[in-house]
């Protein structure tokens, strides 16, 4: 329980730092400096007005000076950042791996908000984030550097060459080389056996939003919609619950096999 509590809290605090990129690298501001402060009156927080969840909630989701109110992003993304520590250390006990893919998701969460506000994948984040998916393959008992770097040139050759179809083919471009870079640091990190599933993942998830956003909104189907998120979507489930779900899509095929036969 200790382990958990304290596994909590450092997620938290990652997620505090997390918020400060979301906001940041979009503007290609730097992440060191200044200090934390306030976006509508520029005060400086103080660090006992910084503490992850606990101080938004003294704070009564307000700055302390101003009294404008602050973004639930900043609680919501602090709680996820605390949640997926929870999980790695759940899934892979106090180890490497577990903060390898700790650090793997919450580059993942903050690429996902990212994406869903401005449309935009940073190379800031997927770029360096090749290099140490790479690098950490070495420390991983799972994944072989083999393994890291096929997943890699697999991850972003296959997406190019789907963004490259669909554009010879319709004359737009249907998908960004932000999703190119994203895919390959996914494949640093989960190796080429993860790039087909991530895949199938995203692009169902992405389609059934797509639709409902099609119905809600009453857009046609050239509405772009990030496609990072569902990536995302299906990197976290193949990290997961990659084993259990290839398992439960076997049988199920099998089922609909036998039914029709």
């Amino acid at each position: 329980m200790i382990v958990y509590i304290f596994s909590f809290i450092f997620g938290a605090v990652v997620g505090s730092f997390v918020n400060v990129c979301i906001f940041r690298l979009p503007a290609q501001q730097s992440i060191i400096t200044p200090a934390s402060h306030c976006l509508s009156c520029n005060h400086p927080i103080a660090f006992y007005d910084n503490i992850p969840l606990v101080s938004f909630i003294f704070l009564r989701g307000k700055c302390r000076h101003c009294k404008t109110p602050l973004s639930y992003q900043y609680p919501l993304v602090e709680l996820a950042t605390g949640m997926l520590s929870l999980i790695a250390i759940a899934h892979y006990g106090v180890s490497i791996p577990s903060l390898v893919y700790f650090a793997f998701s919450a580059a993942l969460l903050t690429i996902t908000v990212i994406d869903l506000r401005h449309q935009i994948i940073p190379d800031s984040i997927t770029l360096p984030g090749i290099g140490v998916g790479l690098l950490t393959s070495l420390l991983m008992p799972q994944l072989s550097f083999l393994d890291s770097l096929s997943g890699t040139l697999v991850g972003g050759g296959s997406l190019l060459l789907v963004a490259g179809g669909y554009y010879l083919f319709t004359r737009r471009e249907g998908m960004g080389l932000g999703d190119v870079k994203l895919l390959a640091m996914m494949g640093a990190f989960l190796g080429w056996k993860s790039i087909l599933f991530i895949i199938m993942v995203a692009s169902f998830s992405g389609a059934l939003a797509g639709i409902m956003v099609m119905i809600v909104k009453n857009k046609d189907r050239r509405y772009a919609i990030p496609f990072g998120p569902f990536l995302s979507l299906g990197a976290l489930s193949y990290l997961l619950y990659g084993r259990e779900i290839i398992y439960l899509y076997i049988q199920f095929s099998l089922w609909l096999k036998e039914l029709l036969s």
